[in-house]
């Protein structure tokens, strides 16, 4: 058996706002990032990020954080897809501390890999229901940047 191949379907950009951060929990400190819109291009998907989804953090003690982003995108032919964007993020305490203060860190310098997952009731997009997604994924300081191929 080989090694799968990745095909190249879309990126997201998305714009975010400040986080709201709940505290510490058991699992670690809770954050809740809203997403304010955005757009998805490429050559299997392209529309917009419609606002009011969030990204749902926990940065836990080892310094890893675990993500789960829930938002929606209208694609240009007006189909409307829900996506969860579950994921890591992870880089050195010194880079960790500037991304958290909203600073550009080198994407090189972080570890950020989602796997998200499509639901649509769009005839035309059920193609997104029968593939496993891979996101390689880069935070900016006021937007994400997520690079998203079928596995």
């Amino acid at each position: 058996m080989t090694a799968a191949g990745l095909e190249f379907i879309g990126q997201v950009e998305v714009a975010v706002g400040l986080p709201l951060v709940v505290g510490a929990g058991p699992a670690g400190e809770r954050r809740i990032v809203p997403i304010l819109g955005g757009q998805v291009s490429g050559p299997r998907l392209a529309g917009e990020i419609l606002a009011g989804g969030a990204d749902f953090q926990v940065i836990r003690p080892d310094g890893v954080t675990e993500i789960v982003a829930r938002y929606t995108l209208r694609l240009a032919d007006g189909a409307l897809v829900y996506v969860v964007n579950r994921g890591i993020r992870h880089a050195a305490p010194e880079d960790m501390a500037r991304l958290l203060r909203g600073e550009p860190v080198a994407p090189e310098r972080v570890y950020f890999r989602t796997a998200p997952v499509f639901e649509t009731a769009a005839p035309q997009h059920a193609w997104l229901h029968r593939s496993l997604f891979v996101g390689f994924g880069e935070r900016r300081p006021d937007s994400v940047l997520v690079r998203i191929h079928a596995v």
